[in-house]
């Protein structure tokens, strides 16, 4: 309708990854970011997780454009895997700040995509018109250089697009929230503040930035062996930290990693890393160093299977390994749902009596880039929205945020706490109604292949991880329709007596079998008896429940 403006969250709400907002006026719709997720320790085979597109896809509705708001793979990860689908129907614009779209052009350049190259807006010049929708990029400071908010305004009034920031006063680049461009984007008007919540939890103000680089020089200073640091790849403030205090201690840095390599190569052309050609050592050349003379700076702080750090830690990377002078340090701290994989990897490091520095044990190594309690309240009190609308959180973020928001007066109808999928109206008055309930699953991305799974397949692998395997192969003949022996069960992942389970699985058979005689056509039938009949036995015999493969030989 004229009158209305609605929001779709597709990812990010309830959920900390997968972002992905729909605005739509009439017939046309603006998306901001497009990220991914992160599989768990139950998703098997699984890598990634992808925002489903499916109602975007189907709609009528025209898609004119996107924006992105930062270059973390949360917000933009996703658009590589699902540009061609989105647009099949037609071809939008993207727009991002000038790091963001750098990261995300390398990113279509390596999936062969370079038909589409996201436009590079510069905070000096923030304006940009799509459709019905006039954007301002709003700079702020988070743990990526370039993160932008969105002020978004529209036919029947302003949004504001507040995803994940803190207020840092003093950053380690010397760029600051423009809080002139927030207040008077308030003073504009904002029906609703779409915020980060993710530090809703947190009440005390966080440290500065400025700490890390001191103990960062103290810790290289004392690493009698090389000193390896982990972090996340897009951290460029971070890796000129570890750069600058490397420096301090006439050590050598080295990149290990192809997602942090490419991230320095993206810093050094935009000139948003300061590091002397002399201070680089290549990975080949590393030989040619004493441990002593050098700092190692690795992907993989997450823990991933076959980063860099993990192999690394794991003793199969090729030119690195170990030594008991070492010192490892993790300048990060697990994304949510990572901690697992990453206390696993402190475990290996500490096993091998090797000195391991992360913020269970050392403080000072790591600052949030999310904001806590009394930077969330002071973006609402810039922007005095109408309505609140938490995102990129868990929903205890959410709710928390929601308990902080009641202290500076606004109602519980005021915050919307919504759920993936969930529309919600806006009129020109500034109320607000929930919508439609557009169904939404999560798209998953296998490791390897990079190809999307149906959910039955990860239920198969959990299946087959917990219970086994069992192959049951039985002749049928064709004329008859009745086994011409019993069957061979073979099994693995555990131990079974094959030739008992065959006698017994094959004279159940038989005797099903024999109100069926006559010729076999129908044989999608007789391998589904099969495998009930083996399935009913297994579980009978061994309590199990196994994969089961029914292989069915015609004679």
């Amino acid at each position: 309708m004229d009158n209305q403006i609605s929001i779709i969250p597709i990812g990010g709400i309830g959920d900390v990854t997968r972002n992905m907002y729909l605005y739509e006026y009439r017939n046309q719709i603006l998306i901001v970011d497009c990220g991914l997720g992160f599989a768990d320790a139950s998703m098997l085979g699984v890598d990634l997780l992808l925002p489903d597109i499916s109602y975007l896809t189907s709609t009528k509705k025209q898609i004119v454009g996107m924006v992105l708001s930062h270059g973390h793979e949360d917000h933009i990860g996703a658009l590589p895997f699902l540009m061609a689908q989105l647009q099949n129907k037609n071809k939008f614009p993207i727009y991002a700040s000038p790091l963001t779209a750098e990261f995300v052009n390398e990113k279509l350049k390596e999936f062969s995509q370079e038909t589409t190259k996201v436009q590079t807006v510069q905070f000096e010049n923030p304006t940009v018109s799509i459709g019905p929708f006039n954007l301002v990029f709003i700079r702020v400071t988070h743990s990526v250089p370039d993160t932008s908010h969105i002020f978004i305004q529209t036919p029947i009034g302003n949004f504001y697009h507040g995803s994940d920031y803190k207020f840092e006063e003093n950053p380690w680049d010397k760029k600051l929230s423009d809080y002139e461009k927030i207040q008077k984007a308030g003073q504009q008007g904002v029906i609703c503040l779409l915020s980060d919540c993710l530090g809703a939890e947190r009440r005390h103000p966080l440290p500065s930035e400025q700490i890390i680089f001191d103990n960062l020089k103290t810790q290289i200073a004392q690493s009698v062996g090389k000193c390896i640091i982990t972090t996340y790849s897009s951290h460029i403030a971070r890796l000129n930290q570890i750069i600058e205090a490397a420096k301090a201690n006439n050590r050598k840095v080295c990149f290990v990693g192809r997602s942090l390599l490419k991230a320095v190569d993206v810093g050094r052309k935009l000139k948003y890393l300061d590091l002397p050609a002399h201070m680089e050592v290549p990975l080949e050349s590393l030989r040619n160093f004493t441990d002593k003379q050098m700092v190692l700076v690795v992907a993989g702080s997450q823990g991933q299977e076959n980063s860099a750090m993990s192999r690394i830690v794991d003793g199969i990377h090729k030119q690195i390994k170990l030594g008991l002078q070492d010192t490892v340090i993790f300048s990060s701290d697990p994304i949510p749902g990572n901690e697992i994989l990453v206390n696993s990897l402190v475990d290996s490091i500490a096993k091998k009596g090797i000195k391991v520095v992360y913020s269970g044990l050392y403080e000072g190594f790591h600052v949030s880039g999310h904001g806590g309690q009394n930077d969330l309240l002071r973006l609402m009190e810039l922007v005095k929205p109408k309505k609140l609308l938490p995102i990129g959180g868990n929903f205890r973020h959410m709710a928390a945020y929601k308990t902080i928001a009641k202290t500076k007066g606004f109602k519980d109808s005021d915050v919307l706490l919504l759920e993936d999928g969930q529309e919600v109206i806006f009129d020109r008055g500034g109320n607000s109604k929930l919508g439609r309930k557009i169904p939404v699953k999560k798209v998953f991305v296998d490791e390897i292949t990079g190809e999307e799974l149906d959910h039955f397949i990860l239920r198969d692998r959990q299946k087959l991880s917990e219970s086994g395997i069992v192959v049951v192969m039985a002749e049928i003949e064709t004329q008859t329709g009745q086994l011409t022996d019993f069957p061979d069960v073979t099994a693995r992942g555990f131990m079974l007596d094959g030739k008992k389970l065959g006698s017994i699985i094959g004279k159940q058979l038989q005797d099903i079998l024999k109100t069926h005689q006559g010729v076999v056509t129908n044989w999608p039938y007789i391998r589904k008896l099969v495998s009930e009949v083996s399935q009913k036995v297994l579980f009978r015999q061994l309590r199990r429940e196994p994969l089961i493969i029914p292989v069915v030989i015609e004679v």
